[in-house]
């Protein structure tokens, strides 16, 4: 019998506990394997790239989702990362750009959107793009 093809790993980064929870059971039913981590500096003291994708949020205290993303791209991390916020300003999607991200989602209707996201980078990934 051939053996499974190993579930994608989803690391999210949140500072609200309630959020980590409905989107890490979000996720794990949609057949991922998940992370959650309560801040940036809790990510930056992982080894990022073990992930196959970064969930992250945007408005976080200390450092933010897109300052965070910088760091771990300065640092030669190449996981996509999607940023998830609550509210877009007009220029957090050229902001996220610059960062390397390249999927800005906005909540609280993250269950419609964020698997298919996922599925869509890690396509991408798997695929050479």
């Amino acid at each position: 019998m051939p053996a499974s093809p190993a579930k994608a790993m989803i690391y999210i980064v949140d500072d609200d506990p309630d959020v980590l929870g409905s989107l890490q059971f979000l996720l794990e039913t949609e057949g991922f394997d998940v992370r959650t981590f309560r801040s940036g500096a809790a990510l930056l003291k992982e080894d990022a790239e073990n992930a196959d994708c970064l969930v992250i949020d945007y408005k976080m205290p200390n450092m933010n989702g897109i300052d965070l993303a910088a760091r771990l791209r300065s640092r030669e991390v190449r996981v996509p990362i999607i940023l998830i916020t609550g509210q877009i300003d007009q220029n957090l999607p050229d902001r996220a750009s610059v960062a390397g991200i390249r999927h800005v989602l906005r909540k609280p209707h993250l269950e419609e959107s964020l698997p298919g996201h996922i599925r869509g980078v890690l396509g991408n990934v798997s695929a050479g793009l």
